[in-house]
C-alpha cells in the first residue's frame, strides 16, 4: 500500500493505495537458491492491521525560464479492518486512513500544514482530505495471493484515491530466491488533443533474499510502450518508481517497503522546459498490530 500525492492547482491531493508474506529461515547460503518459499497473505478474524506511511515529494518544473518547486511531506496511519475471513484465506476488509499530518510548500506561497488530530478545521483545499480521515475509503475482498476479487469504493474516496493496485501480488507457487514474476498494467494517458494514449507497463518482482522468515522483494516498474513525446513522458514519470519490500512469511503481511523515484524529463513543454520528480514513499507495520497468525505474538517487524 502506498500513499500518493499529486500537485494540481497548487494543492496537494491525498490519495491512498495499499500493500503486504510466508516461509522459513535460510541460514545456509547454498540452500537459498534451491529452497522454495510460499508467500501468502494471512489474517485473523476481526483484526485491524496498521501501517505508518511517510511520503516525501519534490517536483521542480521549469517553463520559459520560470521555475516552480512544489514540496510535500505527509505522515499517516493506514488501516485494514478485517470484516470476514474464509477458510481458503480470502479476506474482506475496510481500507481507511486513521490520521494524517502533512505540509506543502510552493514557490512564492506560504507553507500549508494540516494535522487531522490537532486541527479542528482544515486549510482551504484540504476539506476533501479531512472528510476522508477515519472512514472506510473502500471495502476490499482479496485472495491469499493478493488478487483483488472485489473493490467497492465509498463516495468520499473518489477525490482522494486514484485507481491502482492495493496489494503486492504474490507468486502462485512456492519459489526460490532469485525467482522473478511480473504483473502487466495498462495506463491511459490523456492527450492535449483531447484523445488518449494507452501505454503498456509492468511491475517486475524479484525475491532477492529470505532470512529469519523475512522475504526481501525488489520491485521495478517498467514502461513497455515506446514513448518519444516528452509531454507524454512527463505524464508517465511517476510510473517509473522502484523499491524494496520486506514481507514476513509467518505473519503473512508486508512489514516494510520503500519506493523511490528520481526522474527528469526535458522539453515536455517546449525546448526550454524541464521537469524533475524526486519522491520517496515508505510504509512500516506498526508494532501493536504486528502479530503472527498462529501465536498472536509480535512478529519480526522490529528486525527491519
Amino acid at each position: 500500500m502506498r500513499m500518493i500525492y499529486s500537485v494540481s492547482a497548487g494543492l496537494c491531493v491525498l490519495a491512498v493505495l495499499v500493500g503486504p508474506a510466508n516461509a522459513c529461515d535460510t541460514a545456509n547460503p547454498a540452500e537459498s537458491t534451491t529452497k522454495k518459499h510460499t508467500l501468502r497473505y494471512k489474517f485473523q478474524p476481526r483484526e485491524t492491521i496498521r501501517w505508518k506511511v511517510v511520503h516525501r515529494g519534490r517536483v521542480r518544473t521549469t517553463v520559459s525560464d520560470v521555475t516552480q518547486v512544489a514540496e510535500t511531506v505527509s505522515t499517516s496511519v493506514k488501516a485494514w479492518r478485517v470484516t470476514s475471513l474464509s477458510s481458503d484465506g480470502t479476506v474482506t476488509f475496510a481500507h481507511l486512513v486513521e490520521n494524517v499530518d502533512m505540509r506543502q510548500q510552493l514557490t512564492g506561497r506560504n507553507e500549508v500544514r494540516y494535522n487531522s488530530q490537532t486541527d479542528k478545521k482544515p486549510p482551504p483545499g484540504f476539506q476533501h482530505i479531512a472528510a476522508s480521515i477515519g472512514v472506510p475509503l473502500s471495502i476490499v475482498t482479496m485472495d491469499a495471493r493478493g488478487k483483488v476479487l472485489h473493490r467497492a469504493r465509498k463516495s468520499v474516496a473518489t477525490a482522494v484515491q486514484p485507481e491502482g493496485p492495493m496489494t503486492i501480488p504474490l507468486p502462485d507457487e512456492p519459489v526460490p530466491v532469485g525467482h522473478r514474476w511480473s504483473v502487466p498494467h495498462e495506463v491511459t494517458v490523456p492527450l492535449e488533443t483531447g484523445g488518449v494514449k494507452k501505454v503498456q507497463t509492468r511491475q517486475v518482482f524479484t525475491l532477492v533474499d529470505v532470512k529469519t522468515g523475512i522475504a526481501t522483494v525488489e520491485v521495478v516498474n517498467q514502461i513497455l510502450t515506446p514513448i518519444h513525446s516528452p509531454a507524454i513522458q512527463a505524464k508517465l514519470a511517476q510510473q517509473e518508481s522502484n523499491g524494496t519490500i520486506r514481507f514476513d512469511i509467518d505473519a503473512g503481511r508486508v512489514i516494510h517497503q520503500q519506493i523511490d523515484l528520481d526522474k527528469r524529463v526535458l522539453g515536455f513543454r517546449g525546448p526550454a522546459s524541464s521537469l524533475h520528480y524526486l519522491t520517496r514513499f515508505t510504509e512500516d507495520l506498526l508494532p501493536q498490530t504486528a502479530r503472527t497468525a498462529s501465536t498472536g505474538k509480535a512478529t519480526r517487524s522490529n528486525k527491519q
